[in-house]
This record gives structure tokens, C-alpha cells and sequence, in this order.
């Protein structure tokens, strides 16, 4: 069955909401990305409205923005930390907005969303 991301079927109260047509095909939901440290793979996918995302399924590097100085830099992921988002995804080491990784200059707080911009930034923690 396709996942949606229309309303809920139930009112806050608990009450069903009427059916009063199908499934749309603008309300279909897309497949989750998870991405992975490994070497880089990148895919442009077609969005509403003609526009484009890039989806990143897994990459190597992350460019680190130090707070106190303000300079950014690319730098190579050494290895995973955490996901707080959810058990699984830190069970299975999936990069996603707010995971913390280990690189070359310390642990990284990542701050983009590489299944949604194709890209992976981060602030030094």
C-alpha cells in the first residue's frame, strides 16, 4: 500500500473524518533516505513544481563550521557517534539532521538534511 502524507484519518477526539475521495498522486510519500558513511552517491529526483532535489545516499566528507572562529571546512568522517532522533536509526549509524559524527577535528553536530539539500554540514560541538 503507498504511504501518504495526507491528513489523519481520525479527529483529535478520536471521531473517524467522512471519505470523500482517494488517494492523490501529489499526496504520495517518497521513499526514506538514509543516508550512509561510504563513498559519495548523489541522485537528483524531480520535486513539485519542476523543481529538484538531490538525495544523499551516503558520502565520506562533512563541511565543519567552527562557531568560534567562523571558518568552514571539508573535512573526512571518522565514524559515528549518535542519531537522538531514534534508536534504530543510531542502531544502524544513519546521518540525518542533528546526528552527531567523529572527524579529523573533533565531534560534529550535522545541521542539514542530506536525504532532502544532497549536501552534509555541520557545527563543531
Amino acid at each position: 500500500m503507498a504511504r501518504s502524507q495526507r491528513r489523519s484519518k481520525r479527529k483529535y477526539t478520536g471521531k473517524k473524518y467522512k471519505h470523500f475521495r482517494k488517494k492523490r498522486k501529489r499526496e504520495l510519500e517518497g521513499p526514506r533516505i538514509d543516508t550512509a558513511i561510504a563513498t559519495e552517491k548523489k541522485k537528483k529526483q524531480r520535486a513539485m513544481g519542476g523543481n529538484f532535489k538531490l538525495k544523499l545516499f551516503a558520502t565520506q566528507f562533512i563541511n565543519v563550521t567552527d562557531p568560534g572562529t567562523n571558518k568552514t571546512q571539508k573535512v573526512r568522517i571518522l565514524g559515528f557517534e549518535e542519531n537522538i532522533a531514534s534508536k534504530d536509526l543510531n542502531r544502524r549509524h544513519v546521518l540525518t539532521k542533528g546526528a552527531v559524527v567523529e572527524t579529523e577535528l573533533g565531534n560534529v553536530r550535522i545541521s542539514s538534511r542530506p536525504g532532502q539539500h544532497g549536501v552534509l554540514n555541520g557545527v563543531l560541538v
